[in-house]
């Protein structure tokens, strides 16, 4: 559908800024004009130019509105002589957003650790086979420039999608984290998870289980490189990744330690519901609207995890999900709109990632193994909760008999173990820190006398 009157001419390209929070996306339009009026595209060029093609594009006197055919995004504004000042629309949320001709250069942050070329070290492009399901995946390895027979370490990221580097908000923790490990002569090897970048396979069809083979593929890797300590091999996870590293462990004689960073100690069901508790009191909300929000959440995660048909449990998530937004204030209703809710909290919840992630208990995994196991998280994190976490991590160890382990909380540091003031999500792009060099001097320190180096 196409709707044009005498105006101006909206053709070419427009950029823009998308403020999330602390998050900024850079995205850009593309208008054409055809026989009836106007196509269009919009690309997000900082999640790797992604293209929403546009379903149709309106244009009414100065008025310009348009919506995609993915993503549910609509967009209203108006066209003046050099930008169109308007409001970004996706689930149910909006934000205001304006578009000019001129391109927006990516802003350039301070991270002070981010290690740059030449290093001191050799830094190899590497790829390995998942053989169980048929997807390459790609990755770095770091090797010590002298000497041989090196320890090595794999490193396991977090939940999303994440490149080698486990970027995020401007800051490449593992990138930083190998490079300290590397000088410290442990080999390290870090990898795109499947689908990103460039691995390939499908990140949206898989769960922890089958993240956990990519680890098992790397190890495998790792065997055949000459300059690899065999006997030596090591996981480092960060949050899910600590969720997963067990799961590899378990299952395999192959790993002689790991390092759980933020690892969960609980099913994910309770971690998300303490998260979403601790990020809503930091930032501010009222004791009723957290706990009303709490019974919602708990409510559809049994939902989603009740077995029960697709429709059926589509039918119930909108019945819940109904109720609680008809008790919401007329002024809140007017805001949010029920579809819009509806629609983000589902694609949100129902994947078959997260039904796996609320359901699994860490413990299945942790009170099986025998090998050392360093256990960190920062008293300040409010994603995964040390109080809750930590302490389930260590009965579980001891359930397994393990004598080999440490568990500690570091002070001051949140989920990405950076120092901080609060621990909100919102701090970690502000924060220049990557990542503490209490942290990585626990790990080092620890892996470099547990090996005898």
């Amino acid at each position: 559908m196409i709707i044009t009157s005498k105006s101006q001419d909206l053709s070419g390209d427009w950029y823009g800024a998308l403020k999330v929070g602390a998050t900024t996306l850079r995205l850009s339009l593309n208008f054409t004009k055809t026989d009836t009026g106007y196509g269009g595209k919009m690309i997000s060029i900082d999640q790797g130019n992604s293209v929403l093609p546009m379903a149709w594009v309106k244009l009414d006197q100065n008025a310009v509105s348009f919506k995609t055919t993915v993503a549910n995004v609509e967009y209203a504004g108006t066209l003046n002589e050099k930008n169109i000042e308007g409001t970004f629309k996706q689930n149910g949320q909006s934000f205001p957003l304006n578009f000019g001709r001129e391109k927006i250069e990516k802003a350039v942050l301070n991270r002070p650790q981010e290690p740059k070329p030449p290093f001191p070290y050799i830094s190899e492009e590497i790829s390995f086979l998942n053989a169980r399901d048929s997807i390459m995946l790609s990755g770095t390895l770091t090797l010590p420039l002298s000497g041989s027979n090196f320890p090595v370490v794999v490193l396991i990221s977090g939940s999303g999608p994440q490149n080698r580097n486990e970027e995020l908000m401007g800051h490449k923790p593992f990138l930083v984290l190998a490079d300290h490990l590397t000088k410290n002569g442990i080999a390290v090897l870090r990898y795109d998870d499947r689908g990103v970048a460039k691995s390939k396979g499908n990140f949206g069809t898989a769960t922890s289980a089958d993240f956990a083979t990519d680890v098992s593929a790397a190890v495998k890797y790792l065997k055949t490189r000459n300059e690899i300590d065999a006997g030596k091999i090591g996981l480092i996870g960060h949050s899910e990744g600590g969720m997963i590293a067990p799961m590899v462990a378990a299952d395999s004689k192959e790993i002689g330690f790991i390092v759980l960073l933020a690892g969960t100690g609980v099913p994910g069901k309770d971690v998300l519901l303490l998260q979403q508790e601790m990020i809503a009191k930091a930032a501010g909300g009222s004791e009723d609207a957290i706990q009303s929000n709490a019974a919602l959440m708990k409510d559809l995660m049994a939902i989603l995890t009740s077995g029960q048909d697709a429709n059926t449990v589509n039918d119930k998530f909108s019945q819940r999900l109904k109720q609680a937004y008809l008790e919401l204030p007329d002024s809140t209703k007017k805001q949010t709109g029920f579809e819009g809710q509806f629609m983000m909290q589902y694609a949100r919840l129902n994947t078959i990632w997260m039904k796996f992630f609320l359901s699994y208990d860490p413990a299945t995994a942790l009170q099986k193994l025998k090998i050392p196991v360093l256990a960190l998280n920062g008293s300040k994190d409010l994603q995964v909760s040390p109080g809750q976490n930590l302490p389930a991590i260590e009965k579980a160890l001891k359930n397994a008999g393990n004598k080999q382990f440490i568990i500690k909380e570091l002070p001051n540091l949140n989920h990405l173990f950076q120092e901080c003031k609060t621990g909100a999500p919102s701090e970690y792009a502000e924060i220049e820190q990557t990542m503490s060099p209490v942290l990585l001097n626990e790990v080092s320190g620890w892996i470099k006398s547990l090996l005898r180096m």
